[in-house]
């Protein structure tokens, strides 16, 4: 199968990378700014070829394209021949929309609005959308499917507009999309992040204080790379679920404090001491409660979560360490 994969060299996208190279049947065109993954990054996981934009041509094992999904023209050219665009590029997070809206919506938007057409212009088989619970906003968790959409945050406005791209060119142009609404998403190799594990992770190790935004008691759903992956992988292979959205997540609602309390304990038995726990004024464009019925994931792509939260974290802690 020839896949593109735009953010490849983030940590979603690397560990996707590391999956489909065992199958020698892939062939990989990855898509990539390095905003925030490397050269370096992808190099660990694979060996790669950097072809010149106007040297693409055939797919190879694995290419590095390095260009923003703001060029229309370059979209096309790396879809060309392509089976299943998986679109994880993104302006992540909602701390960065609210403090750039217009970067958000034009990332987001306008980025998958031109991979999407790509898709379509070149015949590419299947596209999948990285979203978010965030378009859903703030409602009675937990979050499914077909709950109507109230998005709090630009961020979640831009997904939202994403997935309702998503949505028109498969029913204008029969593009087979697929949209997958992740959870809070780590793992190892988490290490370029700003979400809430890796943050809280790094800072501690760095002995600076771990800053809870309100009072601890918001909650989220938090998922295990290895399980989004997995997932990943039956969105792009499942027959018959073109247009359709699923909740990718690990059904389980926990509180950040919570979260924090088992993060401190599993640092403090790795030898980092001294943590300080510290909690500021709530965030504009948060939700207070967040997690997902899986369900629907569960029912028709024959997926869901196995890893135990606290191993998880363990994990991820020891990665960070080494």
């Amino acid at each position: 199968m020839n896949w593109v994969i735009t953010g490849g060299c983030g940590f979603i996208g690397l560990s996707l990378i590391r999956k489909l190279i065992n199958e020698k049947s892939n062939k990989l065109r990855i898509v990539d700014n390095l905003s925030t993954g490397t050269r370096k990054d992808l190099s660990e996981v694979c060996f790669f070829s950097e072809p010149a934009i106007n040297d693409i041509s055939e797919f190879t094992s694995v290419e590095l394209i390095v260009g923003d999904i703001l060029d229309e023209a370059l979209a096309v050219r790396v879809a060309r021949d392509a089976d299943v665009i998986v679109h994880l590029a993104a302006n992540t997070g909602v701390g960065p929309s609210v403090e750039n809206p217009r970067t958000d919506l034009t990332t987001n938007v306008v980025g998958t609005f031109n991979y999407l057409e790509a898709g379509r212009v070149n015949n590419v088989r299947r596209f999948v959308f990285a979203s978010s619970g965030a378009p859903a906003g703030e409602v009675e968790p937990p979050i499914h499917e077909e709950l109507p959409p109230h998005p709090v945050s630009p961020y979640g406005a831009s997904k939202l507009a994403g997935e309702g791209y998503c949505s028109a060119y498969y029913k204008t142009f029969d593009l087979q999309t697929v949209i997958l609404r992740f959870g809070n998403v780590y793992g190892p190799g988490s290490v370029h992040k700003s979400s809430i594990v890796a943050k809280f992770i790094k800072r501690a190790i760095n002995n600076q204080i771990i800053e809870i935004f309100g009072d601890g008691e918001q909650t989220r759903d938090f998922i295990y790379i290895d399980d989004l992956i997995n997932a990943l992988q039956l969105a792009v292979t499942t027959e018959n679920i073109g247009g359709e959205i699923f909740q990718i997540a690990s059904n389980r609602e926990t509180t950040i404090a919570e979260l924090t309390n088992t993060l401190v304990q599993i640092l403090k038995n790795n030898g980092v001491t001294d943590i300080n726990v510290t909690n500021a004024e709530v965030r504009l464009g948060d939700v207070r409660r967040n997690y997902s019925d899986t369900s629907k994931a569960k029912r028709r792509l024959g997926w869901r979560p196995v890893m135990d939260q606290k191993e998880g974290l363990e994990r991820t802690v020891r990665s960070f360490l080494k």
